[in-house]
């Protein structure tokens, strides 16, 4: 079991939705908490509700897209606590419409919040955490759509199969490193589907160099459409999500799966693999299927 009162837990996303859930389920559980987020009045605001709430907390303003910010999180993590045995890479953003819509503007800063604030985080944060010779825990924020792949989502999807790939790996890394030691590092990949959050309204979070300027085209209103009714649909809150990763985590079961009635098609997909079948769209399976989501 993994033990959190003392401990130390970076959180990137931390601003608003599952990071800042997965602060307050961590000052809760008497965690140490440093907190990272792109949006620095939104950021401000979790450190201080927390720190009114009794909690140690500290906030440092994070382009997770950024190596060297990413770098410099690490190094106020050691600064004020001195170690770190709990990362959550959960910054992520999203966008849709037709994949031939998509500019590249839209791929770079999907991919490099998604992909490369996760791979920074690992590439920094793994080698403190293998040093330290104590337990210690990563989490990598998926999404059902690293298991699947639904119409109108390419750059998300691809991103977040990316991260799918990614955290596999580096299970079997981790175990690899530390054959014969006792393994005192794991980690968990945390696929939501859809819950009340911001990753709706993600926009407001793109850099200016990175904004399009061209206006959406009629495939990107819809999706952008479907994505806000989909997560206001939600069943479970933030909240929620975080009570079953920390759960999760404790327990160190690699896979997070937080709507365990997606599996359904989950397991359609493998089998249209397995069966050379043209894939299925999992947006258009009968509504219980739909509505785990």
């Amino acid at each position: 079991m993994f033990e959190f009162a003392g401990k130390v837990a970076v959180i990137t996303g931390a601003g608003s939705g599952f990071g800042r859930a997965f602060a307050h389920k961590g000052a809760a559980l008497g965690m140490k908490l440093v907190l990272a987020d792109v949006n620095a009045e939104q950021l401000t605001q979790t450190v201080d509700a927390l720190r009114e709430a009794g909690a140690e907390a500290i906030g440092m303003p994070t382009d997770v897209s950024s190596a060297a910010q990413v770098e410099a999180l690490a190094q106020a993590a050691l600064a004020a606590f001195g170690k770190v045995h709990l990362l959550f890479n959960n910054a992520g953003v999203g966008t849709g419409g037709f994949l031939w819509e998509s500019s590249a503007n839209d791929w770079s800063w999907v991919f490099g919040v998604n992909v490369m604030g996760v791979a920074h985080g690992v590439r920094v944060f793994a080698p403190i955490m293998l040093a330290q010779n104590e337990p210690a825990h990563i989490v990598n924020t998926a999404s059902v759509a690293g298991l699947l792949a639904p119409p109108a989502m390419g750059i998300y999807n691809a991103s977040k199969h990316a991260v799918v790939a990614l955290t596999e790996t580096l299970y079997h890394d981790l175990k690899l490193a530390q054959a014969g030691t006792g393994g005192e590092v794991g980690c968990s990949l945390l696929c939501p589907a859809f819950v009340p959050t911001g990753i709706a309204d993600a926009e407001r979070a793109r850099p200016d160099e990175l904004r399009n300027a061209s206006r959406p085209t009629r495939s990107q209103i819809a999706a952008a459409k479907q994505l806000q009714r989909a997560v206001q649909s939600g069943k479970l809150n933030a909240d929620d999500v975080a009570d079953i990763a920390f759960e999760a985590i404790a327990a160190r079961r690699f896979y997070i799966i937080t709507h365990p009635g997606i599996m359904a098609t989950v397991k359609l997909r493998h089998e249209d693999i397995e069966q050379l079948r043209e894939p299925s769209d999992p947006m258009s399976l009968k509504p219980e299927v739909k509505n785990a989501e």
